[in-house]
């Protein structure tokens, strides 16, 4: 698994988190394709669990959270359009967000964009309470 390629590792990342499936070993999940054929329940799964998809019944939810932040290389086809889209969603519903699309693909200046984005980002929004002493 170490050697497979990016896209296989995110269709794989997908499936576990989107359409796992208990009963399918050794990775227990389902891919939208079996035998070269579409898998029509699976990808309805997929498309239900969009963030897209399934940003309206979650608003309450979505203001509740600390912060938001996402972003897309200009050459992530598809990607950047949905980033976007999902921008001006949370922008239309007035949910505070951080949003940046990037020169690059999806895989382009990540050790940098961890260091010069998103650990700054999580250092300004996670906030850890005090322990209490029990002396």
């Amino acid at each position: 698994m170490d050697q497979a390629d990016f896209m296989t590792k995110a269709t794989l990342a997908s499936a576990a988190a989107w359409s796992p499936d208990p009963q399918n070993s050794p990775l227990y999940l389902a891919l939208p394709t079996k035998d070269g054929e579409l898998q029509p329940a699976v990808i309805a799964k997929w498309h239900a669990n969009a963030p897209l998809s399934m940003i309206d019944q979650y608003i309450g939810n979505l203001r509740q959270l600390k912060g938001i932040g996402f972003d897309a290389g200009d050459r992530d086809e598809g990607i950047a359009a949905r980033t976007r889209e999902l921008d001006r969603v949370l922008t239309s519903y007035h949910i505070p967000h951080q949003f940046e699309i990037y020169e690059g693909d999806h895989l382009n200046h990540i050790a940098d964009r961890i260091e010069t984005k998103l650990i700054p980002f999580f250092s300004g929004k996670l906030a850890f309470a005090s322990a209490k002493s029990t002396k």
